[in-house]
């Protein structure tokens, strides 16, 4: 039998974050965001050494910090229903707000916020389909938000 390269329960691109807190940003991402974990492998005084956690279709893995991967912070790109809810729940779970929701030039109603890691999560809903050309159009006007 062989195996399938691609697992079949993962994504052939995942976000893969080193943390100093694996368990906290596990709870951070099930508040927050409605994560799943799916996975978690444990070393032998309990820290989470690998973990995995769904978002929607994503996955994101993570694991302890350690050389030669220090914990380091990334931005990513969340698409949900209902951005303001979303970004609602992200707050009372501790994040800190980098902007409200806003609409943006290229179709998306758009908030940002960080974690405690320092990771900032761009949370998104779709609510205009239009071209690149249209977007292309728009961009001129775009101003970038003050920060929170």
């Amino acid at each position: 039998m062989s195996v399938n390269p691609i697992p079949s329960d993962c994504p052939a691109l995942c976000a893969y974050l080193h943390v100093a807190e694996t368990a906290r940003l596990i709870e951070f991402l099930k508040i927050a965001f409605g994560g799943v974990e799916v996975g978690r492998v444990t070393m032998p005084d309990g820290q989470i050494a690998h973990a995995r956690v769904t978002l929607g279709g994503a996955m994101v893995m993570m694991s302890l910090a350690h050389p030669p991967f220090p914990p380091s912070a990334v931005m990513l790109y969340h698409y949900v229903a209902d951005v303001d809810a979303a970004y609602a729940r992200a707050l009372v779970a501790g994040a800190e707000s980098v902007f409200a929701p806003m609409p943006t030039f290229y179709g998306d109603r758009l908030a940002v916020v960080k974690d405690f890691a320092g990771n900032h999560w761009a949370l998104a809903s779709r609510v205009e389909d239009i071209t690149l050309a249209e977007v292309q159009k728009r961009v001129s006007g775009f101003v970038v938000p003050p920060a929170a």
